[in-house]
């Protein structure tokens, strides 16, 4: 497929998406939203991809929604949005949103942000497994202070990862937070100096595809984001049968003899 806002690219079995209107921010657009899920469909389903990372061309991840397209906005496209089709039908249907279906995808997906991070911009940070930012990045929310309500299931996945009363924070006041209170508060993961942040990215990225089981990252991935529907019997319950299939898995026997015999693993995802 020809993209027309994102640059794709797979190399050391990391898939690379960029948001690629730097001249605009990247601010998003439909054409993006088309762009974006088709690519990490293609990343899914990929045997030469272990880990994606989203990131942004130029000064900002994403500022936010396209604000010529955002005045022009047909109420009725949320609804029609609402009724895409699935990204997977064996995946879960609660997952088959609009932007929720990174849960669905059985491989890392690490958000290196840039820049600018705000509204739908940070919505898509918040639905990737880890974020890894630029010290000078700043975030907002944005909505309330467009006069829009906490779109796109931010009041679900916020809460999860910075705690209620910072989401509650972060949401009504739509202000301006520095990287230092989002690492403070639990929003990325980890700072990196401008310079060193692709660097940095990159190298843990190249870590997990190089010497992590891609069969015990996808369990493990879909185990977390599980949890909210289970109760602690469940998970347990769950987690006893995944142990049986990964203790009859040549990821476990690989895992061991490499660590008897003092080599990299040789992983294969099953």
């Amino acid at each position: 497929m020809a993209y027309e806002h994102i640059l794709y690219e797979v190399s050391d079995r990391i898939a690379t998406i960029t948001l690629n209107r730097p001249d605009r921010m990247n601010a998003w657009t439909p054409v993006m939203e088309r762009d974006v899920r088709h690519a990490m469909e293609a990343s899914s389903t990929d045997d030469n991809v272990r880990v994606i990372v989203l990131t942004g061309a130029g000064r900002a991840f994403c500022a936010g929604a396209d604000m010529d397209a955002l005045k022009g906005l047909d109420p009725d496209d949320v609804r029609r949005a609402s009724n895409l089709p699935p990204f997977d039908m064996n995946r879960r249907p609660d997952w088959q949103t609009r932007y929720g279906y990174y849960p669905s995808i059985r491989k890392p997906v690490i958000a290196m942000l840039n820049g600018a991070t705000a509204g739908i911009g940070l919505v898509h940070a918040l639905y990737c497994d880890l974020r890894f930012a630029a010290d000078n990045t700043v975030f907002t929310t944005a909505f309330a202070r467009r006069g829009l309500i906490a779109e796109h299931g931010i009041s679900w996945m916020l809460p999860r990862i910075v705690g209620h009363a910072n989401a509650m924070d972060l949401l009504l006041s739509a202000r301006r937070v520095s990287s230092e209170e989002a690492l403070r508060i639990g929003l990325v993961n980890r700072l990196c100096p401008p310079e060193k942040l692709r660097e940095d990215t990159y190298a843990y990225a190249r870590d997990l595809a190089d010497l992590v089981s891609p069969s015990a990252m996808a369990v493990i991935k879909r185990q977390l984001y599980e949890v909210p529907f289970q109760t602690l019997a469940e998970a347990m319950i769950e987690a006893n049968r995944e142990m049986m299939v990964a203790l009859n898995g040549s990821d476990f026997r690989e895992g061991v003899a490499s660590f008897m015999e003092k080599r990299p693993p040789r992983f294969t995802g099953r």
